[in-house]
């Protein structure tokens, strides 16, 4: 488990891309104000995906659907380098500005 972690981790604040500079303060405003509705927008498909998780595991004798649990893994990734961007501790813009990984 400690394996899964450390890839996680790696993917969260490994090497990321160069973000080529800070964008003015305006700009980053409007980035960050969209990026808050895509933030939103992914609580509720996580919200979606573990109710939906539960009722799997709940038919198929408390086993998860590995593909369901591999999305949500990336869906946590991905808010994560969002709320990195947001609270300004990367330049770094997430999806779809830079790549998903």
């Amino acid at each position: 488990m400690a394996q899964d972690e450390k890839k996680v981790m790696g993917r969260i604040t490994g090497e990321q891309p160069d973000p080529g500079g800070q964008d003015n303060l305006l700009v980053r405003l409007l980035y960050m104000l969209l990026i808050a509705v895509m933030i939103s927008v992914a609580q509720t498909v996580l919200g979606l995906c573990t109710l939906v998780q539960f009722v799997i595991m709940l038919t198929n004798n408390h086993q998860p659907n590995e593909r369901l649990a591999e999305f949500g893994t990336s869906l946590g990734i991905w808010i994560a380098k969002a709320a990195r961007y947001q609270t300004a501790a990367s330049e770094v813009k997430p999806w779809p500005w830079t790549e998903l990984d």
